[in-house]
């Protein structure tokens, strides 16, 4: 939706520094929200119009719990920092209630047909999210500071939630990422000689007590973008990171390729790291430290996993 008012939305999460994924997905909600109603304006609309919304994506679209809360959240967002009519507390709708679905786990002899299926540019960011529980985000993200080859570890700042966590790097990754690391040098050396070239992003806490260092190596993204773009909130050139969806695409054709035929996403190979890690021995704490989750809960779920199906019991046809 092409709309004056969305735009002064998009500003306003730029100055306030709202990451460039949730800005995309809050007008994602706030626009099907305004469609929802006619295109009548959020000014005019209030807690009715909202409880009616988020009902109808709760028994209409059947969309998951995590889904309907970020339309929730986008809305909250929406009328209490632009329209300054902040929404009830006690909103009344139909709180989704489908059931959590088990991730799916590939075996490991389906993650090495898997990984000897993915496109040579693609493996290293792949080979990062199974080894170490990586989520898609967090691997594009990676900058080459965040790599200790010492100590065999990937620094993770700033994943879900803004938590950071250290987590394992298979030392069979070490070749292919000095690899990449030599790539990466020879194009910032190019992108150097360039009169516009603004360095890399750099988070904002950063950006003046480390103004300089954004054309240094270490902050380059590990995996770059093959071009250089503007960054939409200062309108300098820069060189980002690898869009996300290569790796979406080559995940899905090579799963294809190796005739899986199960639904096979990036993610699945962060399910497949955390399911074979419980399976080899690791404890269930350890695990949830290496995914980042804040509740053992959440990390739980591959424990049902390891269970389905069985429950420890064997079945009568194997004694006849």
């Amino acid at each position: 939706m092409n709309s004056p008012f969305l735009q002064s939305i998009k500003e306003v999460m730029y100055r306030r520094r709202y990451a460039k994924k949730t800005i995309e997905s809050y007008l994602h909600w706030i626009a099907a929200y305004i469609r929802f109603h006619n295109m009548k304006h959020p000014a005019e609309m209030g807690d009715n119009e909202v409880e009616q919304y988020l009902s109808y994506l709760a028994n209409a679209r059947n969309v998951s719990p995590n889904t309907q809360a970020l339309a929730l959240n986008a809305l909250v967002f929406l009328y209490r920092e632009i329209i300054q009519q902040p929404l009830s507390v006690t909103l009344d709708f139909a709180m989704t209630k489908r059931k959590q679905k088990l991730p799916v786990v590939l075996t490991r002899n389906e993650i090495r047909k898997l990984l000897s299926l993915v496109p040579h540019h693609h493996y290293l960011a792949c080979a990062l999210m199974y080894g170490s529980g990586l989520r898609l985000m967090e691997t594009v993200r990676l900058r080459v500071k965040d790599i200790d080859f010492d100590y065999q570890c990937l620094k993770i700042f700033d994943g879900k939630g803004g938590k950071n966590r250290i987590v394992t790097l298979a030392p069979e990754l070490f070749e292919p990422i000095r690899n990449q690391i030599e790539q990466v040098e020879t194009t910032l050396s190019r992108d150097l000689n360039h009169q516009n070239y603004a360095g890399v992003w750099m988070p904002h806490r950063h950006r003046e007590k480390y103004a300089s260092q954004s054309r240094a190596l270490p902050w380059q993204y590990l995996f770059p973008s093959h071009k250089v773009s503007q960054d939409p909130e200062t309108a300098l050139i820069r060189r980002h990171h690898i869009n996300e969806k290569q790796i979406q695409r080559s995940v899905n054709s090579a799963a294809k390729n190796a005739e899986i035929n199960r639904h096979v996403t990036p993610h699945t190979l962060r399910h497949s790291f955390a399911t074979h890690l419980l399976q080899s021995g690791a404890d269930i704490r350890t695990v949830q430290a290496q995914l980042g989750h804040s509740d053992v809960r959440t990390t739980q779920i591959y424990t049902h996993i390891l269970q389905n199906g069985a429950q420890g019991v064997c079945s009568p046809l194997s004694n006849i």
